[in-house]
């Protein structure tokens, strides 16, 4: 039995979609071209993959099976590719990172600023997911290595831990909850707030606990870094849910409060993960032996 990369491109694009035709497209595809590709994988496997109907296509549980093989395939074949521009261009290895908003702004910065000048063949991309995106990119073998909150993560991914997240609430000083030291969310889900822009994956994270109350954050301001949201809050335009680091960081300069959240969503473990660490590439590796080391300290 032999797989062509091709079809394995073309039934992942369709499944994503759930369309023959939109994946078609996805592929840069003719239609009937990847109609007789999908027919030909099924024959070859001697099994049906999709269930097709007027409003598109469904997998089936064998075309579930083939889904998360052919994800990690696609996503090795790229890792060669990318390893191999790599030495062309000079580099020797790429490493692909997803963090959470926290990570990528507080905890990962320095901890990757030392590593990359310890190892000056070996290049991170880091990518900001939310920490549920990240566990399913890491299960599904669509990514190497993940900086993600544990509880996201399904026991299936490895993971240790590297920092203790708390996520705070910053108020202006002279507000009446400038004396507050806890307080539980549901308590100012109605307020005025500034957020980081609604895309960031901590933003929509904690709009999700909102909604879960049965409220809908009203924003005054959104801003892409932790720092000018604190001085907005220290103008008095509302108050905003951040992580403790940034929190008290900026606490030490701006006339905030930093309160504590009580809701047990705000007390965070975030974890360096991966679907296997003895399998990862030997860039990816060295990484997660810098960070472990870093972590432990």
């Amino acid at each position: 039995m032999r797989f062509d990369l091709i079809d394995l491109q073309l039934f992942i694009a369709v499944s994503d979609a759930r369309s023959i035709t939109q994946g078609a497209a996805r592929a840069n595809m003719a239609l009937a071209s990847a109609s007789e590709r999908i027919k030909g994988l099924e024959e070859a496997l001697g099994v049906a993959l999709l269930k097709r109907g007027r409003r598109g296509v469904e997998l089936t549980a064998a075309g579930e099976s083939l889904l998360g093989h052919a994800r990690i395939v696609i996503h090795n074949v790229e890792a060669l590719q990318s390893d191999l521009a790599a030495y062309a261009s000079g580099v020797r290895a790429n490493v692909l990172l997803l963090a959470n908003t926290s990570g990528l702004s507080e905890h990962l910065p320095r901890a990757l600023a030392a590593f990359l000048h310890e190892h000056p063949d070996i290049s991170v991309d880091v990518e900001e997911r939310e920490s549920t995106d990240i566990a399913t990119a890491i299960a599904s073998g669509a990514a190497d290595l993940g900086f993600a909150a544990e509880h996201a993560l399904p026991d299936s991914v490895e993971r240790f831990l590297f920092s203790e997240d708390r996520l705070m609430l910053v108020a202006p000083r002279r507000s009446d909850l400038g004396n507050r030291r806890q307080i539980d969310f549901q308590e100012v889900v109605g307020r005025d707030f500034v957020g980081l822009t609604a895309t960031s994956a901590l933003q929509v994270h904690i709009s999700r606990h909102a909604a879960k109350l049965g409220a809908r954050l009203r924003f005054r301001a959104r801003l892409r870094g932790f720092d000018a949201i604190c001085q907005m809050v220290a103008a008095d335009v509302g108050v905003a849910v951040i992580p403790e680091t940034a929190a008290r960081r900026c606490a030490a300069s701006m006339a905030i409060t930093t309160i504590r959240i009580r809701d047990g969503w705000a007390n965070r473990r975030l974890t360096i993960c991966a679907r296997s660490f003895k399998a990862l590439p030997r860039a990816a590796k060295q990484l997660v032996e810098y960070l472990r080391s870093e972590a432990q300290r």
